[in-house]
């Protein structure tokens, strides 16, 4: 473990980054809870301690000369743990409870995307700009989040060289993510006034999963039962991915650990006998508690590493695709997804959820909707619906529609 700084770069190991990632994740933990407008905009807390970080990192770039540059194979590992227990987690049971509902604002986000990919690739366009560094303007970084971004700009780099993609990428996710949080609860508040809409029926609340439920104590065992499926559906994915590459379809590895994780999970019986002893550990405690640390550090990492100095340049196409996204996808909310909806409290909701899965991610959905209905009460409806589309299709649906585009341009 060495710091030492070589032609004006400080390289950092991979044992240095991932700890200075976790410190990170308490410093924006800290902030957040030190400034409540961080919390009422639902700011992520490895956004917020990764873009201080990031911040930090560029003056002392301003002042020195020096740059800062990280080592993040470790991180990418914590991509694919984040993604395998996102298929872990995943019933096809649940995925057929929305019914209608779910099909509708399916249908929606799909037309939706594609919408958003051609805007980015006109609008890039414009300044001279070709379709794979447009792409980093649409579903790739806003739609597809912080991770689809990191995991595809790789490969957007080194196959269509686009410059400077994962500094494109993850700046296009971060502003989207708060816009994302600044439109949901305003979209909410207006149509609820506009058209004076209430609850159907007084109902308990239903903030989503982290709200309102006891804690459970999580034991060694379990911890590690998780850890141990995780890397088995890791292993299956690895192996898909490779039988995939054989075919000439090139897809990133988190997808196809989502996708191994999903089919263990849904295919082979919760009680087929395990080495551990434990049935298979879906929507566990353990489970939850890997994909917020997996997510949480990742994110930081990513965060903390961008390089902001190498963006001036990009930063009027930036400016101009990301407002261009965030009228045209209020005109979607206001004019489709809630008539469409049904016009009702619940589609009112399902709009602030649309809100943070347009330009922002699940979680930014989730904390929309938690804030309007602890306002002006439950809606289970939208609490069913949304989290299936944003936090299932919409990567599935990415998936497919990145190579699409980029085949097609």
């Amino acid at each position: 473990m060495e710091l030492e700084i070589v032609d004006g770069l400080l390289q950092i190991d991979t044992f240095l980054a991932v700890t200075l990632g976790i410190v990170v994740l308490f410093v924006g933990k800290r902030l957040n809870n030190a400034f409540p407008l961080l919390r009422e905009f639902s700011i992520p807390e490895p956004v917020t301690g990764g873009l201080l970080f990031s911040v930090i990192f560029a003056i002392v770039y301003a002042v020195t000369g020096v740059a800062v540059e990280f080592e993040l194979a470790a991180r990418d590992i914590l991509l694919v743990y984040f993604f395998t227990t996102i298929g872990i987690n995943a019933s096809f049971k649940d995925l057929l409870a929305g019914g209608k509902p779910l099909v509708i604002l399916l249908t929606i986000t799909i037309a939706y995307m594609v919408v958003q990919n051609l805007t980015a690739i006109s609008v890039v366009s414009l300044f001279g700009g070709d379709a794979p560094t447009a792409l980093l303007g649409g579903t790739v970084s806003l739609i597809g989040g912080h991770g689809t971004a990191i995991a595809w700009a790789p490969r957007l780099s080194e196959d269509f060289g686009v410059q400077n993609a994962m500094e494109i990428g993850i700046a296009c996710a971060t502003f989207g993510l708060i816009l994302a949080s600044l439109m949901g609860g305003p979209i909410a508040k207006f149509l609820i006034n506009r058209y004076s809409l209430t609850p159907e029926k007084v109902e308990a609340q239903d903030v989503g999963v982290a709200k309102g439920e006891k804690k459970e104590a999580i034991g060694g065992a379990d911890f590690l039962d998780a850890i141990l499926a995780i890397h088995i559906a890791a292993i299956f994915g690895i192996l898909l991915n490779d039988l995939l590459a054989g075919f000439g379809l090139k897809l990133p590895l988190f997808v196809t650990c989502l996708f191994a994780g999903i089919l263990i999970t849904n295919l082979i019986p919760r009680n087929f006998p395990r080495v551990s002893g434990q049935a298979w550990p879906t929507r566990t405690p353990s489970m939850a508690l890997i994909a917020d640390l997996s997510l949480g550090t990742f994110l930081a990492m990513s965060l903390m590493s961008m390089q902001l100095w190498t963006l001036i340049d990009l930063a009027g196409p930036i400016i101009v695709v990301l407002g261009t996204q965030f009228a045209i996808a209020l005109a979607v909310i206001l004019f489709v997804v809630f008539p469409v909806m049904g016009r009702n409290y619940d589609a009112a909701v399902v709009c602030a959820g649309f809100g943070g899965i347009s330009l922002g991610s699940t979680p930014t959905a989730m904390a929309n909707m938690a804030a309007v209905t602890m306002r002006y009460g439950a809606s289970h409806l939208a609490f069913i619906v949304v989290p299936l589309v944003c936090a299932f299709f919409i990567d599935l649906v990415n998936a497919l529609m990145i190579p699409f585009f980029l085949a097609s341009f």
